[in-house]
């Protein structure tokens, strides 16, 4: 196939998860009206404990991701973390601070914290291309994690999803000869680019007013607002946001000579509602039992690491087959759509 610019591949996986939440039994306590949240599908979510961050979850996915491997902190090249929330502090490298918590010395990292729920999908392209123009690196670390700013954002008033705790991690070595990394795509759209942007807490607005709630930072008033609450436009807009999903798996395969029917499996983000992942795996031709849709339900919407955790999962499950292509991909903020390609 043609399209890469290096062979690496993910030799294991490490994760590590917050504590299992029953949904129906704590949505009383984030919202008001905890029946529309059940209406979603989402059965367990994890929430992490007060005092564990990102970067402690982080940590200790990629501590069991290296016992797995085999592989000591000395012989990692190349750390990358990335997240779609916010940050234990700002102005602060929370990838140089997981090499840190794992005692690394002096490594090169990467940090991508500004797609979204996206970032821990399009990453594999900026590694990539790390390691295509080093080719002295021969493993990478790469963690991804969620952890719910609850002070800013209300874990089930963001969305229509319930955002969970989790991170997984993976040793990525050159050259490796399953679950190789085929291609990355992504485009945005610039007009949404307001859609899920936080409003306070940044240089504009600082603090956020007295009388502020987390639940006032839900993105779905936005994008009503956004279209005039104009019901034809929004369905529109539904209609080509999932348009656009097939779009880039179509722009992935066309990279490395492949089209939509040489997929075994598509993972998109943990959305459980019904129908949203068949949405997405219908145009392709696959059939939900081939999609991520069960761990959707069991481990909720956990920002960037939903695809890398489910792969993981299947994986461990014995779910794929070696020769099989996996499409990994979704819609983040941007608004970005995305897509990266797996053979196992």
């Amino acid at each position: 196939m043609g399209g890469r610019l290096v062979e690496f591949g993910i030799s294991d996986f490490g994760f590590a998860f917050g504590e299992d939440q029953d949904v129906e039994k704590v949505a009383k306590d984030y919202v008001d009206d905890p029946e529309r949240v059940l209406q979603w599908g989402c059965t367990t979510f994890h929430r992490a404990p007060d005092g564990v961050y990102a970067v402690d979850l982080a940590a200790e996915a990629a501590e069991q991701a290296l016992e797995r491997a085999g592989v000591g902190v000395d012989e990692v090249d190349l750390v990358a973390l990335a997240t779609a929330e916010n940050p234990e502090y700002l102005y602060w490298d929370s990838a140089s601070a997981l090499a840190g918590a794992l005692k690394i010395k002096k490594t090169q990292t990467l940090l991508f914290d500004n797609e979204g729920c996206g970032s821990g999908t399009t990453a594999f392209g900026q590694i990539a291309g790390t390691l295509a123009l080093q080719p002295e690196l021969n493993t990478a670390l790469f963690v991804v994690v969620n952890r719910v700013d609850e002070y800013r954002r209300n874990r089930m008033a963001i969305n229509q999803c319930v955002h969970s705790d989790g991170a997984v991690a993976v040793v990525l070595r050159r050259g490796h000869g399953s679950n190789r990394w085929l291609t990355t795509e992504q485009f945005t759209d610039p007009d949404l680019v307001d859609g899920f942007r936080g409003e306070y807490g940044g240089a504009v607005n600082p603090v956020p007013p007295a009388d502020w709630k987390n639940v006032d930072g839900s993105s779905v008033g936005w994008f009503q607002a956004h279209f005039g609450k104009d019901p034809k436009r929004l369905r529109e807009f539904l209609v080509q946001r999932d348009e656009r999903v097939a779009e880039i798996v179509d722009q992935a395969c066309a990279r490395v000579g492949l089209t939509r029917a040489d997929l075994d499996h598509v993972i998109y983000i943990n959305d459980a509602r019904p129908g949203a992942i068949e949405a997405v795996s219908d145009p392709l031709g696959l059939p939900i039992e081939r999609t991520n849709a069960e761990f959707a339900r069991t481990h909720g919407h956990m920002g960037a690491a939903d695809q890398l955790v489910s792969l993981g999962l299947h994986l461990e499950r014995g779910d794929l087959k070696p020769g099989e292509i996996v499409a990994l991909c979704g819609i983040s903020a941007g608004m970005r759509w995305i897509c990266t390609l797996f053979e196992i």
